[in-house]
């Protein structure tokens, strides 16, 4: 449960980490949908300030006490140089995986 936990904290930080301009704090969700069940679940959104978001988790079971998350999604934003900027992202066993032209790559 603790790593569920960590991982849906690791993928909101993410999200709420984007750089924010004056145009954000007018931003109304323009599309919205959720699926939520006890082992799974999907959601998406975008707003009118062009940043949109989709995640889709379900917890997989590694014995009848424990089980892992794991979470595949994405995100998008326009970045205040006029960039969009879109980061494809795996939280799982092995941490939070994000990708991105625009992020670093491990040498």
């Amino acid at each position: 449960m603790k790593l569920v936990i960590a991982f849906t904290v690791a993928c909101v930080a993410v999200a709420l980490a984007r750089p924010q301009g004056p145009q954000d704090k007018d931003a109304v969700i323009v599309q919205q949908r959720s699926d939520n069940g006890l082992t799974k679940y999907d959601f998406g959104y975008e707003t009118s300030n062009g940043i949109s978001q989709e995640e889709q988790g379900e917890v997989k079971e590694i014995s009848p006490e424990e089980g892992l998350l794991r979470v595949v999604g994405k995100y998008s934003y326009t970045g205040p140089d006029g960039v969009l900027y879109t980061v494809t992202y795996i939280a799982d066993e092995n941490g939070f995986q994000p990708q991105g032209d625009h992020l670093p790559k491990a040498p």
